[in-house]
């Protein structure tokens, strides 16, 4: 019988040595799931079909307002997003830049804060969102944070105050109206049904389209 050879999918393995942020982009591709650290990578893992799923529905939602609105740029992961100031670089699952900061748009990276980060939480990365992240977003000047959370089903809303502190949003009646994404709202509760709604029946409960 002829043997059949298996060839293992070829893995970006991160160099032991620091890098430069310029030396990190050389070394990323566009598929790469990977921050920088103060001159060191870390690797993030892909995510779950339930993360892919409400990181879809609401990256559309997001963009389809955005669009209509004209008010900036939707990116969705991977795309880096550098913290000059903390020589970090994190690569969000979703961004919105508006016009304002579109001068911050690199071809391959935001360099500065986003208007609007979004990180939907899975194990691996719960404590990293919310303590790391949190920090480091809050620093930089991100002036809007939504963690989302589909596995324990909730979903935080955080604004930046006037002390440069995030403030918890509130969520009244069940809806969250943003303050970095003009006119933009929704209901978290749509995040945690199974299946998901429709795209077309939220964008027109929303009155986007």
């Amino acid at each position: 019988a002829m043997a059949v050879q298996i060839l293992a999918p070829s893995v970006h393995t991160p160099p032991q040595t620091k890098m430069t942020f310029a030396e990190f982009l050389d070394w990323c591709d566009e598929d790469t799931l990977a921050e920088f650290i103060e001159g060191e990578i870390v690797m993030t893992s892909p995510a779950s079909i339930n993360h892919q799923q409400v990181g879809s529905l609401l990256e559309t939602l997001l963009r389809v307002h955005v669009e209509k609105h004209d008010l900036g740029k939707v990116l969705r992961a991977p795309f880096v997003m550098r913290l000059p100031e903390l020589n970090r670089a994190r690569e969000p699952d979703i961004l919105f830049v508006a016009h304002a900061n579109a001068h911050l748009l690199r071809p391959t990276f935001l360099d500065g804060a986003a208007d609007l980060v979004v990180e939907i939480i899975s194990p691996e990365s719960f404590m990293r969102d919310h303590a790391e992240k949190f920090i480091e977003y809050e620093r930089a000047g991100v002036p809007e944070y939504w963690l989302i959370d589909p596995e324990r089903q909730v979903a935080e809303f955080y604004e930046l105050g006037s002390a440069k502190h995030y403030q918890p949003a509130l969520v009244a009646d069940g809806i969250y109206h943003s303050r970095a994404v003009a006119g933009f709202w929704l209901r978290p509760d749509w995040l945690w049904q199974s299946p998901l709604p429709a795209t077309l029946d939220l964008l027109r409960e929303m009155k986007i389209l």
